[in-house]
């Protein structure tokens, strides 16, 4: 998007704030792995000690930083995510104790957000460390090292059956609506009702 995508403004408030807040609604500590130095006036700051690998190479940063069981993903460039949908990601691991958790919406797979448990950081790794950065199939690739599959939810499944909801009432497609450009902005911001000010957006200071 020619600058930092984590401080272009969607409807008014940067995209990091919009993603930090669908993690600290979800009743989740956030931190933000990488960027600049002006992202810590938002949240405590993961130093990416491996820059220029991607998102995985972050994943593995912040993962290798927590001493928590549970790390839970999700990249500024979706704002329209609802929280209640990390929610349940987190709800369904606890109980199906799959270390890696991610969602489906019209049958095709999201890599984000994503819920990793701790025991599949030496695989990401290692996937890093080969040259293999793509953050999907390196979480295919630890979900076999450890002898499972990968956890999936259904976002269209879990709003017929009303466990998740947007608030804008907006279907589960246009959830992750990914915001690549500036036309991708204008796509996600005419999206939201009026007077809405983004899914997680309204309690970040």
């Amino acid at each position: 998007m020619g600058t930092d995508k984590a401080l272009v403004e969607f409807n008014g408030r940067p995209l990091v704030v919009h993603a930090l807040g669908i993690l600290r609604e979800a009743g989740l500590a956030a931190s933000i792995v990488g960027g600049s130095p002006a992202l810590k006036a938002f949240a405590p700051l993961v130093e990416d000690a491996k820059p220029g690998l991607g998102p995985l190479g972050g994943i593995c940063a912040a993962m290798g930083s927590t001493a928590a069981r549970w790390s839970v993903f999700v990249p500024v460039d979706l704002p329209l995510l609802p929280c209640t949908l990390v929610q349940y990601l987190v709800n369904k691991a606890l109980v199906t104790g799959r270390a890696i958790t991610i969602t489906s919406v019209t049958g095709f797979l999201e890599t984000f957000p994503v819920l990793l448990e701790g025991s599949v950081l030496p695989f990401l790794e290692s996937e890093l460390n080969s040259g293999r950065g793509g953050c999907f199939s390196a979480f295919q690739a630890a979900a076999a090292a450890l002898g499972q599959p990968v956890g999936v939810v259904s976002a269209d499944l879990l709003a017929q059956t009303g466990s998740v909801a947007h608030p804008g009432g907006l279907p589960p497609e246009s959830w992750f609506l990914n915001v690549n450009s500036a036309e991708d902005l204008r796509r996600a911001e005419a999206l939201l009702p009026n007077g809405m000010s983004g899914p997680g957006s309204h309690r970040v200071s």
